[in-house]
């Protein structure tokens, strides 16, 4: 895996409340086998090369695990356990891996016009999917059961794509129109639809919104617009988007999943097999390229979840054949 390190003073620990830097980068680089960088005088980010493995969890996990053959998986969620879920484009099932042994089964067998591409786990074991053709579902993390469906818009001119948390609602993205869905946390509630206005200019036949996260002091959320690969602060109360300024990068063109971690903004870039990393100021308004993180083992990764000192991504392939046939995988890359 080669990787550029992001700036010592936004790349956090595993334990998430030490900062790498000096001495504890040092051994960091020791411990996960990291061969010495250099600095991009441009940017002062680190660029080095991992060589060997990474620790999650007190153990020698699987940086690697199988997934279904023909599973065309996209959205991945982990939450305060060591497990992965996994949902299917192809029906809408739901696949759980051991992190511990990358053994895995099938939580939730999907079914005829279902389809599940982000997802979210909550810390009271409901999983909230984005189905694309305007619906969104919650299950029950444990049994896989279907605890509720929401029609979020009409079914098709609408990509019902990915989810956050944030607050008593979690947000869905919708790539083909200029809202964002809210749904209550919980069994019950209310749909909230949150139409986009703003700096935000809708683009005809392309993939818009599309990943989402909370702003570092939950106030807003961030949207990352694929096409032609902006980031977004959006106005949790009045929807109106501010195009977020980058610096070190012309766009994230591709961008994908969203993964936060603090003021740390991880940006997996699908078919460019990338994961950029920028640094955010305090009112996230501008986010600075700190470094990247790329790996042989990337095969058009969409969506990254955290677990330990690791991201998780699942290699959506979508450059190669999608059959029944067609092998898949998840892969972890240390950070």
């Amino acid at each position: 895996m080669t990787r550029s390190h992001p700036h010592p003073h936004s790349l956090p620990h595993p334990s998430r409340r030490a900062l790498l830097g000096g001495a504890a980068l040092t051994a960091f680089a020791v411990a996960t086998g990291t061969g010495a960088g250099t600095a991009n005088a441009a940017t002062g980010a680190k660029t080095a090369t991992t060589t060997g493995g990474d620790r999650a969890g007190g153990g020698t996990w699987p940086t690697e695990f199988p997934l279904p053959n023909g599973f065309l998986p996209e959205g991945i969620a982990i939450g305060r356990k060591p497990y992965a879920y996994m949902g299917s484009r192809a029906n809408g099932a739901i696949y759980r891996t051991d992190l511990r042994t990358g053994e895995g089964g099938v939580l939730f067998a999907g079914g005829t016009g279902l389809v599940a591409v982000g997802l979210k786990l909550d810390h009271d074991g409901l999983l909230y999917v984005a189905g694309n053709t305007g619906v969104a579902r919650t299950h029950d993390s444990r049994t896989g059961e279907v605890v509720a469906t929401h029609q979020l818009s009409e079914p098709t001119g609408h990509f019902i794509n990915d989810v956050t948390l944030l607050g008593d609602r979690a947000w869905f993205t919708d790539s083909r129109a200029a809202a964002l869905y809210g749904v209550p946390r919980g069994r019950t509630g209310t749909v909230k639809t949150l139409p986009l206005t703003g700096d935000w200019v809708q683009l005809p036949d392309v993939n818009n919104a599309n990943g989402i996260v909370g702003t570092p002091d939950g106030r807003a959320l961030i949207v990352v617009k694929s096409t032609p690969g902006e980031l977004y602060n959006v106005n949790l109360r009045t929807g109106h988007a501010t195009k977020i300024t980058l610096v070190g990068a012309a766009n994230v063109v591709n961008g994908d999943g969203l993964y936060r971690i603090g003021r740390t903004l991880y940006v997996v870039q699908n078919r460019l097999n990338l994961i950029s990393v920028f640094h955010l100021n305090s009112k996230a308004t501008t986010a600075t390229l700190t470094g990247t993180i790329t790996d042989p083992r990337f095969d058009v990764p969409t969506t990254a979840a955290r677990f330990g000192n690791r991201l998780y991504l699942v290699n959506a392939r979508f450059t190669s054949p999608q059959t029944p046939e067609t092998t898949f995988t998840g892969v972890a890359v240390p950070i």
